[in-house]
């Protein structure tokens, strides 16, 4: 095991800021390297994580953390934050049930003080925090660090835009990690980022309005001339005329260089922006050839790094969605394909490197994407926005009045529906089918494994209005996909065994612990794939030849598929009895994904025990030959 002799020292950021300045180099040398061995064995985001270790040193460096405030955006490159502390133990866990969160947690630390998954609320939430600090006659400083990516979504813009004009002490930190530190970030730049932050300029500039300020002539000149040196020698225009004082961009890996930028900063007053230029991956050869690669990993052994799948595994969903795309893009010319900075992740390359002039990503920008693709519909086109569960959320009123209002034929292709195991809460895909079964006009299919994903796409492609394919993270059951474009009848599911007393009606994912459950029960199920429009007939002919019926969800119970079937009983007053399994009303924590499905009873067992209990607790009621 490699030796941290300075790391083990460091419990707090308070034994932190009690070390020399000469000794930042070396902590964060020990940083870096206990974070590529702990997430070697745990898994995890590392290139992100290894970008953010001397920015991370240096602000709880000089900030009074935890009475200073840092919110980070987004948070998985909070690693070394949360090593800095008191948590590099629970490193050890990370993102397992019951460990540490892959994202920063207000209930897992008090240095946590803005819940991050999605990105781009940084900003918006540092605001409130340092407006509520004034209201309070209270001194701390507050700090948002941004990604560069997290820029793209126009929240933060938004937030900018308020933050200028709120008199609000506030720093605000570009952490921009898309670009390599290039000769214009040199020691020209250092030195004028000591300059532009520091107090003599400071002062220098608020004198110099003073005196100027009697002829109006002669201070619009000086602004002028000043506005148009720091214009050619930064990029910050835009945050400048935002009302920011902008300064950068600075090396930060620099310690030498972050550490006084930072303490001439703590001093200002008013909207400060410091602009950082970080590397992904920095310190691990690895990963900073292969940023992308190493942004999310499994374990792996760092001297060998990241090493190619197991042939012949099952594909993913992900690969199932990205192999139809292709194909589907062949036999439709109309078809494009959107996502909002997900492309690896949605499974797009190949679509984008076959159909490049058919491929947009449109950054982090889910409201925008949404509202882009009901264009493209309009002027004849067959979008297809591939975006994760919990993101389209975030373009929820786009879905609806842009969309769903119009009945615009643009196909939601939606990943990571259900539980999703380490990233937690955030990244649960645990609404979407309550949320989207509300909607008028839209269809909403739960393929049960991925010819069927295959299939329902397809469908999609070929509905008049809005649709939405979803389906869970990772691999399904491992059927073998065809390649023919074939098309399921819209509202139909199907009997996939017939049983007695008992009839499970399974949604999506669930049809596998259900046929499971069902060979113990001698159940029937029934693969119900279409949540909306719902098989009415389907259900009716079960209630009539069964006394229980059971709807299994991965989804939150409260709107989901479950209601749909419950609609459908009470309208034809069936008197048979119905139990509804799925997500209960509270938001499902961390750990790996079969461990989360079985602790609320989402599997084979889970399934058998709660048939049972229900057979138990009353005798079955034998349905009414004219039901």
């Amino acid at each position: 095991m490699t030796s941290y002799p300075l790391l083990d020292t460091i419990n707090s950021p308070a034994q932190l800021r009690e070390l020399d300045r000469k000794q930042l180099p070396q902590l964060a040398e020990e940083l870096r390297s206990f974070l590529v061995e702990s997430v070697s064995r745990t898994g995890g985001h590392l290139s992100s994580n290894l970008g953010t270790v001397e920015l991370t040193v240096a602000l709880h460096y000089v900030f009074d953390t935890p009475d200073d405030k840092l919110v980070w955006d987004v948070g998985h490159q909070t690693y070394a934050h949360k090593v800095l502390t008191g948590r590099r133990e629970g490193m050890a866990r990370l993102r397992m049930h019951g460990g540490v969160s892959g994202f920063p947690k207000r209930s897992e630390s008090e240095y946590d003080t803005f819940g991050v998954g999605h990105s781009s609320t940084s900003i918006s939430a540092a605001l409130g925090m340092a407006l509520a600090a004034k209201l309070k006659g209270e001194t701390q400083r507050i700090v948002a660090i941004i990604g560069d990516g997290a820029m793209s979504a126009g929240q933060a813009f938004e937030a900018l835009n308020n933050t200028g004009v709120a008199d609000a002490d506030l720093l605000v930190i570009l952490n921009d990690n898309d670009m390599s530190i290039s000769q214009p970030v040199g020691a020209l730049n250092k030195y004028l980022a000591r300059i532009l932050s520091g107090s003599t300029f400071n002062a220098a500039r608020k004198a110099g309005e003073k005196v100027l300020g009697v002829s109006p002539s002669l201070l619009e000149f000086a602004n002028r001339v000043e506005e148009h040196v720091k214009g050619l020698l930064t990029p910050g225009t835009l945050f400048e005329e935002l009302g920011f004082n902008y300064i950068g961009p600075i090396d930060g890996h620099d310690l030498d260089s972050l550490v006084p930028t930072l303490q001439n900063l703590q001093k200002l007053k008013g909207p400060q922006f410091l602009h950082v230029i970080t590397r992904k991956g920095q310190g691990y050869k690895l990963a900073e050839a292969d940023p992308i690669l190493y942004h999310g990993v499994s374990k792996f052994q760092p001297d060998v790094g990241i090493e190619g799948g197991k042939a012949g595994s099952k594909p993913s969903y992900t690969q199932v969605f990205g192999d139809w795309l292709c194909d589907m893009a062949v036999a439709e010319p109309r078809l494009v394909g959107i996502t909002p900075a997900m492309g690896e992740g949605s499974g797009m390359m190949r679509f984008a490197e076959l159909f490049p002039e058919r491929y947009f990503d449109v950054g982090i920008a889910e409201q925008h994407a949404i509202s882009f693709a009901a264009g493209l519909a309009c002027a004849g086109m067959r979008p297809v926005v591939a975006i994760y569960s919990t993101f389209l959320q975030r373009g929820y009123d786009q879905l609806l009045h842009d969309v769903a209002l119009q009945k615009l034929p643009v196909v939601f292709a939606l990943d990571r529906g259900g539980l999703v195991g380490a990233d937690g809460p955030t990244h649960h895909g645990s609404f979407d089918l309550s949320y989207l079964t509300c909607i008028p006009n839209m269809v909403v299919m739960a393929p049960a494994d991925e010819n069927e994903c295959r299939e329902m796409l397809t469908t999609a492609c070929h509905i008049d209005g809005p649709s939405a394919v979803r389906y869970p993270r990772g691999s399904g059951p491992g059927v073998t996909t065809e390649k023919r474009l074939g098309d399921l009848p819209v509202g139909k599911g199907e009997i996939r065994r017939r049983g007695k007393g008992v009839a499970l009606l399974a949604f999506g994912s669930m049809l596998i612990p259900a046929l499971e459950a069902a060979v113990e029960l001698d159940a029937t199920v029934a693969n119900m794939r279409f949540v909306k429009p719902i098989d009415r007939e389907l259900i009716i002919e079960l209630a009539r030849e069964h006394s229980l019926l059971i709807s299994v969800e991965e989804n939150a119970l409260i709107g989901g598929a479950g209601s749909e079937v419950a609609r459908v009983l009470d309208e034809i007053a069936s008197p048979v009895r119905f139990v509804r399994l799925g997500l209960p009303d509270r938001f499902i924590d961390h750990g790996d994904q079969a461990l989360l499905l079985a602790e609320i009873g989402l599997d084979k067992d889970g399934i058998v025990r709660t048939v049972r209990a229900h057979q138990d607790s009353a005798s079955l009621v034998a349905p009414h030959p004219d039901q």
